[in-house]
């Protein structure tokens, strides 16, 4: 008998995997994921290594990456290519750091607009609102 995890249909597919079937079938589209072949009279079959696939992907878009820069990175994984999945990563790890330092400097005006706004009594316009109005 095959192993359960060898011969997953696209709707168990999709639930070992933690998605919906439109993501699979969009995954497909994008050249992340490859289609089985469809016996003649029969259904497409997935296997354990599609679900890990699919997995790969997901974990790749919680770390910011691209659709297009994971199927690169997938191309990468063959044991020998670490410099240039680093490069990947590294690319990465400045456009996080950058929106790292944009987001501190929102915090830091708004948290100013915010201790502004709870000084005021109502004398003058709120400083938040005419903060936004300024520009």
């Amino acid at each position: 008998m095959e192993n359960a995890q060898e011969n997953l249909t696209i709707g168990a597919f999709a639930k070992a995997a933690g998605v919906n079937v439109e993501t699979i079938r969009f995954y497909q589209l994008k050249g992340l994921l490859p289609q089985p072949e469809r016996p003649y009279g029969s259904i497409r079959r997935y296997s354990g290594a599609d679900v890990a696939r699919v997995r790969f992907v997901k974990v790749a878009q919680h770390l910011g990456f691209s659709l297009d820069e994971i199927g690169q990175l997938l191309k990468l994984d063959d044991g020998i290519h670490c410099s240039e999945a680093a490069e990947l990563g590294a690319l990465r790890l400045a456009d996080v750091r950058a929106r790292l330092a944009d987001l501190k400097r929102m915090e830091t005006a708004l948290s100013k607009l915010v201790s502004e706004c709870d000084a005021h009594h109502g004398n003058a316009s709120c400083p938040l609102i005419a903060a936004l109005r300024c520009c």
